[in-house]
């Protein structure tokens, strides 16, 4: 898996510890630090676990004639079929065998995302360890091989970079493809999440669904490469059957819905950030008790600038989280699949049946901005230091202490509906 598993390109840049502030930067952070050790500390992640299930016997993969284990990994880590989104540009190790008549299949929930090429030699899988990030692995698609989840740590070379906020993670990359799939490197390109206009988003993506007059880069190959950006985007857009573009009956489902993927841009980066505001938490703290130690002062006395780093990074994380930034919308959105509804389905929901999953569509993602991510075991495993941040400041903008631009009832239902559904609360979330 030497490619990103949600379509990326990206560079590696220096580390540059000065510019924590601003967390889209082209650094990345030293996995290796010893509050980190990301490549020697024991994961806990959905796949390390379904791995255990299998050496222990509990648990055996089916073997698909057509699909290989795809069926069977997809089932045992609770990951929907529905979920299905197909990217057509040569952005993966396997590229030689991507090209707009066999996309890369990707499914995905909030934990896990799976890679399947059609005659591809593995399955890959990405899963969020509640400490170290995103953490890779294969699969053989092999029917005599043992079964056994394969980790790949050669694939931070693209998703350990600035396009993933310089820790292991994933992102949607937004390119101009050539007619055989190959990215045109100096067209450039974006990476997309719930701030980017569709404008700019999913070049070298199937993209199924309604949008009405909005236009996005989906379904499209660059005619002229001399212009690549000069593209008829009429012609991909409000695109529901696929079918005459390549053989959707070789796939699980024939779709490559929208709203699938604008829920995977939305949560691609706020793993990230959650990932991120973990490590510099940690590695501030850890260098802060060592500072301690030397000059013998209390170990748990933070100074200005570990405060300031943690801060820094917690309150990126709050402003993404409540869709503070997000893009409008500027008509209804509509899916193909029944993803919207198998999404909307798994709750938690407060007693009047509201939850943050609850799709809006028509002017943004969600019906009430706050990440559902803030229900993850990658969330909840935040060091204290940073929880307690993080908290305070959505607390402050949900009961309109901190002045922000979400509108009153918006933070009213935000507030009422974590209040009866988020089991970590501080004590002073639950006073009128």
């Amino acid at each position: 898996m030497h490619k990103p598993l949600a379509a990326g390109i990206a560079g590696i840049a220096l580390l540059a510890f000065s510019a924590f502030a601003d967390l889209d930067g082209s650094y990345i952070l030293p996995i290796d630090h010893p509050s980190i050790q990301y490549a020697t500390t024991p994961t806990r992640d959905p796949v390390t676990r379904l791995q255990s299930r299998l050496k222990s016997g509990k648990v055996t993969l089916e073997w698909d004639p057509q699909h290989g284990y795809l069926p069977a990994v997809l089932n045992a880590l609770n990951v929907p079929f529905s979920s299905q989104i197909l990217v057509f540009s040569k952005t993966s190790f396997q590229a030689p065998r991507i090209a707009p008549r066999t996309p890369r299949a990707l499914y995905f929930n909030d934990e896990v995302s799976v890679g399947w090429v059609i005659g591809g030699d593995v399955v890959e899988l990405a899963a969020v360890d509640p400490q170290l990030g995103v953490v890779f692995y294969t699969i053989e698609q092999d029917q005599s091989a043992k079964q056994s989840m394969d980790r790949r740590g050669e694939c931070l070379q693209c998703h350990a970079s600035g396009g993933t906020l310089g820790v292991p993670g994933l992102m949607v990359r937004s390119i101009f493809p050539e007619a055989s799939g190959m990215p045109l490197f100096h067209a450039g390109g974006y990476v997309t999440d719930h701030r980017s206009p569709l404008k700019e988003r999913w070049g070298g993506w199937y993209v199924t669904g309604t949008h009405g007059a909005q236009r996005h880069l989906g379904n499209l190959t660059v005619v002229d490469k001399e212009r690549p950006r000069d593209l008829d985007t009429d012609k991909g857009a409000n695109i529901t059957d696929l079918k005459g573009r390549f053989d959707t009956g070789r796939y699980l489902t024939p779709h490559s819905d929208i709203v699938a993927l604008m829920v995977l841009e939305h949560q691609t980066r706020m793993t990230n950030l959650i990932t991120r505001v973990g490590f510099e938490t940690r590695m501030a703290l850890h260098n802060q008790f060592a500072l301690n130690r030397e000059l013998g002062e209390p170990a748990d006395q933070l100074s200005d600038s570990t405060r300031r780093r943690i801060d820094s990074a917690a309150n990126e994380l709050v402003k993404y989280m409540l869709f503070l930034d997000e893009a409008r919308l500027d008509g209804p959105v509509t899916g193909t699949s029944t993803f919207t509804a198998d999404f909307e389905r798994r709750g938690p929901r407060d007693r009047r049946g509201r939850s943050l999953r609850q799709f809006d569509l028509k002017q943004r993602l969600l019906r009430y901005p706050c990440s559902f991510l803030i229900y993850s075991e990658a969330f909840e495993n935040l060091p204290g230091e940073a929880r307690d941040r993080i908290y305070k400041r959505t607390h402050a903008i949900l009961t309109g202490a901190e002045p922000s631009l979400m509108s009153a009832p918006d933070r009213r239902a935000v507030l009422e509906i974590l209040r009866e559904t988020k089991r970590d609360l501080p004590e002073y979330w639950t006073r009128p």
